[in-house]
């Protein structure tokens, strides 16, 4: 049986860096080290563990179940040792950091609408990314955001478990050009048939609501873009000549020049924004003011 005090974090902070490059050449690389050395060390890990941590297949290093565990807990240990670096950094300047994470299909707009309140104050200093949700969770259990944006749910379990509190929600509008469409307006669904639109990529949570219900309706718009990024979709909802469904927010200050109309919504479409924690994050004040009054939303799964 192994004590803490006989486990080796040199040599556990060797194994972690390997087995998230998945090379080992690369991994001497970019420790300044020789793949001798480095394999060495990892040679002895695995002896005071008992247990293989990599198989060779070809050239490649795949963990065995036993490394995928350590390295599960790998993961947890650097990255808080991250965390607490990056809290250190901000004391020592007498900032607050405050990362957050938001899924590329998420209008811009709604996320500076939330992060408003921190903007006038200097005391914190703000980090924002941008990316595919899956990858900004890994980033979240690794302690490398503090919260992420999304406006769809997720499921929890005992290997990630994840608080997801909704943030509200909005109805979805048939936005387009003012010069067009002033003073007039549509049904939606019913009054799209052959209509030109522009609509949120089949990756968003809104694009399986709004083909069902066209579907339901027997209703075929003629598609003339589909695009992920609300930042894009927001263009060509100014630029174009078709009509465009998004979240008004999106547009607001297109609408609130003149430029762009609505002409119709559907209480059936709603985007939904939550905000996304880990249960033993470090609790920062400026971040439990954005969350309260959130809902802690119950998981689909039904996990704990």
């Amino acid at each position: 049986m192994v004590s803490l005090e006989q486990l080796n974090f040199h040599h556990l902070f060797y194994f972690w860096r390997v087995a998230r490059m998945g090379h080992l050449t690369r991994a001497a690389q970019e420790l300044h080290t020789s793949q001798s050395a480095l394999s060495a060390q990892i040679k002895q890990l695995e002896d005071r563990l008992g247990e293989a941590l990599f198989e060779r297949e070809g050239r490649r290093l795949v963990l065995t179940d036993t490394g995928q565990l350590v390295l599960y807990y790998a993961e947890s240990i650097f990255g808080l040792s991250q965390e607490m670096l990056g809290r250190l950094q901000g004391r020592s300047e007498g900032v607050i950091r405050l990362r957050v994470g938001s899924v590329a299909t998420m209008s811009r707009n709604y996320q500076e609408n939330w992060i408003r309140p921190l903007l006038a104050d200097p005391s914190v200093v703000l980090t924002l990314e941008s990316g595919l949700l899956e990858g900004l969770l890994e980033r979240l259990v690794q302690h490398q955001l503090d919260v992420v944006l999304a406006n769809e749910t997720v499921p929890t379990d005992a290997d990630r478990p994840l608080h997801c509190r909704f943030l509200g929600s909005q109805a979805i509008s048939l936005v387009g050009p003012a010069s067009i469409w002033k003073g007039r307006s549509l049904r939606v669904p019913d009054d799209l048939d052959g209509v030109d639109l522009a609509l949120p990529g089949p990756r968003h949570a809104l694009r399986a609501q709004f083909d069902a219900m066209c579907m339901s309706a027997g209703v075929q718009p003629r598609l003339r873009a589909e695009v992920d990024d609300m930042a894009m979709l927001r263009l060509i909802a100014r630029d174009s000549n078709w009509l465009t469904v998004l979240p008004e927010v999106v547009v607001q200050d297109e609408i609130h020049g003149g430029s762009l109309v609505s002409v119709g919504q559907s209480t059936q479409l709603q985007e939904r924004f939550y905000a996304i924690t880990t249960p033993h994050r470090h609790r920062i004040e400026r971040l439990e003011r954005l969350l309260q009054g959130s809902t802690e939303v119950p998981d689909p799964s039904g996990a704990a």
